[in-house]
């Protein structure tokens, strides 16, 4: 058997040589990745803990913006509103109308267009005395007597703690999901009960863990949180933009 030149051999024993070479580089790589390099670290948490740590979080913030939808019992609700202890601003969208809402403190205003204040409770067609107060309250601040019907739960739109209480708890047993983003910040999920029954959150995995998306079991909806602890202006509308119903605010069929 004729031997092979030494230049051949070399080369031959050099490709097996390179391919363990780059095998051992591409496993020695693998083994140093780690998801949570970089992050806050509560990806190293067990879900309990995480949740935990989120509505910790969300509780100490002393403002958010919540957006998104949520679907109960009374209705479907489209919420932009911008919230924090000593009041709230911003806009609720429901099956038949859109109305802006500002509360500072216990003062409890809504704004809305004529269409809205010309709605009649059950069949009844707005008479031409609705009409004409309807077009004068259009685009104006009405403010909401404490005593009215409607107070209590308009109020419930503007309540940060009492919104966050409700939306960001899970039920069931809670498990840890997977990675995703949310606005472009990394986030981790937790989900409660089978397959999210109870709700999934997501888990901000860069900077402080604020819980930045929620999505409730069930199709009750999804919200998006964000702006975390960025103040805003929070002040009564002037005396020329508000104007008095005069009666009890109309009740919608929503």
């Amino acid at each position: 058997m004729t031997a092979l030149p030494p230049a051949r051999r070399t080369r031959r024993a050099a490709l097996p040589v390179a391919l363990c070479v780059g095998l051992a580089a591409a496993v020695t790589s693998c083994a140093k990745e780690d998801p949570d390099e970089g992050t806050n670290g509560v990806g190293r948490l067990s879900a309990k803990e995480i949740e935990t740590k989120a509505r910790t979080e969300a509780k100490a913030a002393a403002s958010v913006r919540l957006a998104g939808t949520l679907v109960s019992k009374s209705g479907t609700y489209k919420l932009n509103m911008r919230l924090k202890g000593a009041g709230a601003t911003g806009s609720v969208t429901t099956r038949t109308s859109t109305f802006e809402l500002l509360r500072v403190q216990d003062a409890l205003f809504l704004k809305a267009g004529a269409a809205f204040w010309r709605h009649a409770e059950g069949s009844d067609e707005p008479t031409e005395a609705d009409i004409e107060a309807a077009d004068k309250l259009d685009g104006k601040y009405v403010k909401v007597p404490q005593d009215d019907p409607s107070y209590k739960r308009l109020r419930g739109f503007t309540e940060m703690n009492v919104l966050l209480g409700g939306l960001l708890e899970l039920h069931g047993e809670v498990h840890k999901g997977d990675r995703d983003k949310v606005a472009g910040l990394r986030t981790i999920k937790v989900s409660g009960g089978e397959h999210g029954a109870g709700g999934t959150l997501d888990v901000a995995l860069d900077g402080t863990p604020y819980p930045l998306r929620f999505a409730r079991g069930g199709g009750g909806g999804a919200v998006v949180l964000s702006d975390w602890n960025r103040d805003f202006p929070l002040e009564e509308p002037a005396k020329e933009d508000t104007v008095d119903y005069g009666r009890q605010l109309p009740r919608t069929s929503d």
